[in-house]
């Protein structure tokens, strides 16, 4: 019998480096994978469709949110990106963990449909580190700084539906974290009872 794959939620503000924890934690591992978006947005060069992202026009997104057949979407910048559910039961059905990194409420609307995911907000050491951060970057300004620490105040407020805090202070420590969360999940009485009657 395939162990059903775990579905783990990671958010926490711009510059509290998710994609990097997440992608150190799965590098090299079997059966666990990040889930690939899908967006109305072209393909920037160098990008494939299916592996940064299922590129779709407009149309077919609206009829995907139609059918139900994302677990979360939203508009950023004029396109529209959201997380196409088949590919990610998929993906559990097979046995493989996915990971999800996602902002506060499209996480909210992935509890809302499958509410035995895993919750885990990511945060720096703190504000003074994640504003460090986001100025070593380079590529952003004063204002945009400045904005980007008001949301993530405003998201410190609004994540007490999560189950876990990980504070990534060191890439390598934020990632066992991630990995020892979800051997924890797998190991819950209630995901294992079965065993118990043969």
């Amino acid at each position: 019998m395939i162990e059903k794959g775990r579905l783990i939620i990671v958010s926490g503000p711009s510059g509290a480096g998710k994609s990097t924890v997440v992608f150190k934690a799965i590098n090299g591992r079997d059966k666990m994978c990040f889930s690939t978006s899908v967006t109305s947005r072209k393909p920037r060069p160098g990008e494939v469709d299916g592996r940064e992202y299922f590129f779709i026009d407009a149309a077919r997104f609206e009829q995907m949110v139609q059918n139900d057949e994302l677990l979360e979407h939203a508009v950023y910048v004029g396109n529209y990106y959201g997380t196409p559910r088949k590919f990610v039961e998929d993906k559990l059905s097979a046995g493989e963990s996915v990971f999800l990194d996602i902002e506060v409420q499209g996480a909210r609307q992935v509890k809302e449909k499958m509410p035995d995911a895993i919750m885990i907000f990511l945060i720096p050491p703190s504000l003074g580190e994640l504003k460090k951060r986001l100025e070593s970057r380079g590529t952003e300004t004063e204002e945009t700084i400045k904005g980007r620490l008001a949301r993530a105040r405003e998201e410190y407020a609004e994540a007490d539906f999560y189950d876990y805090i990980v504070v990534n202070d060191d890439i390598d420590t934020a990632a066992n974290e991630l990995l020892s969360i979800l051997t924890a999940e797998k190991c819950r009485f209630a995901a294992r009872r079965q065993m118990l009657q043969e």
